[in-house]
């Protein structure tokens, strides 16, 4: 992936909310229900069930809000907000050739400009664009309190993603044995922003069925991933507001450092590694097989209506 050092970096959605912050009450809640373990682990299991938590909601959406502790649903105005101020050196695309900070900003950019475009056209609906914020440690968000374990997600009530980016290296690679090339992450942040675009749509109101490989669960997260498939498809012909592009070339080993990131994440691949035995009713992301599938499918098709995961019999 290169990007365009004369594109100019708009930090104006993007956050980071430092280490350690509090605030929201409660653990992230998937609209107020339990969320099942894979292989029938239970939350707070040990070190090994601790892991099963981490890579089970890895990659996911956090449904409608309501915090646990409370009873009571949650709000943005409810968090605390601050910047550390990690992404003030961010200026142009030269800063995010030699920045992973300053890369990320690019990408919530170039999203930000293709699906601008792209919602509309597609379906007449305006984009009202996600907001990007990393932290480290814990954090509040109007889905509960989140930490570091939980990998990265999109919280449907503040319209973000959030993202401890120390999750690539710590789970992602070193416990899962996933790649590590540059298009691994900006494949993740596709996919939440892909959860966005749902949001937008009212799709997210069509997940009635939590579990199983033909879930509404599953097809949630495999639409989201086709949404990054279109975006990587379309990557380098999004521009900044100057009308500049903002990425120059995507190569053949950034496709398939997304793919390899979409295998690694599947249902049955996480089970296998974490338990030793694979339980497809328990599944709520997808194989890795329908995860690659749906990713190229978008990267092929970039259409939304190509993207229906709920038209198919087995997705």
């Amino acid at each position: 992936m290169r990007f365009n050092p004369k594109s100019r970096i708009d930090r104006s959605r993007v956050t980071d909310g430092g280490g350690g912050r509090g605030g929201g009450g409660g653990a992230m809640s998937g609209g107020g229900m339990q969320v099942p373990m894979p292989g029938g682990m239970k939350a707070g299991g040990g070190a090994a069930g601790l892991i099963i938590i981490i890579l089970f909601v890895v990659v996911s959406s956090c449904l409608p809000s309501q915090d646990p502790a409370s009873g009571g649903s949650l709000d943005a105005s409810q968090m605390v907000n601050s910047d550390s101020g990690r992404y003030d050196n961010c200026v142009t695309g030269a800063d995010a050739e030699t920045d992973d900070d300053c890369a990320r900003v690019l990408i919530e950019n170039s999203l930000r400009n293709y699906w601008a475009a792209t919602l509309p056209d597609q379906t007449g609906t305006q984009l009202d664009p996600a907001t990007l914020e990393t932290f480290t440690g814990a954090i509040g968000t109007g889905c509960g309190q989140a930490t570091s374990q939980v990998g990265p997600f999109y919280c449907p009530p503040d319209q973000r993603i959030y993202l401890d980016t120390s999750f690539f290296a710590d789970v992602l690679q070193q416990q899962l044995n996933g790649p590590s090339g540059e298009f691994v992450e900006p494949y993740v942040i596709g996919h939440e922003y892909g959860h966005h675009i749902q949001n937008q749509l009212g799709t997210m109101g069509r997940v009635k069925t939590q579990q199983g490989p033909r879930s509404d669960a599953v097809r949630l997260e495999l639409q989201a991933d086709c949404f990054a498939g279109m975006w990587t498809r379309a990557a380098t012909s999004t521009t900044d507001a100057g009308g500049e592009p903002i990425i120059l070339e995507l190569n053949d080993q950034d496709i398939s450092d997304a793919i390899a990131a979409a295998s690694a994440v599947g249902d049955d691949k996480i089970q296998a590694q974490t338990s030793g035995q694979v339980t497809p009713e328990t599944w709520t992301h997808g194989s890795a097989a329908s995860r690659v599938k749906w990713f190229q499918v978008g990267y092929q098709q970039g259409s939304i209506d190509a993207c229906d995961t709920w038209a198919v019999r087995t997705p």
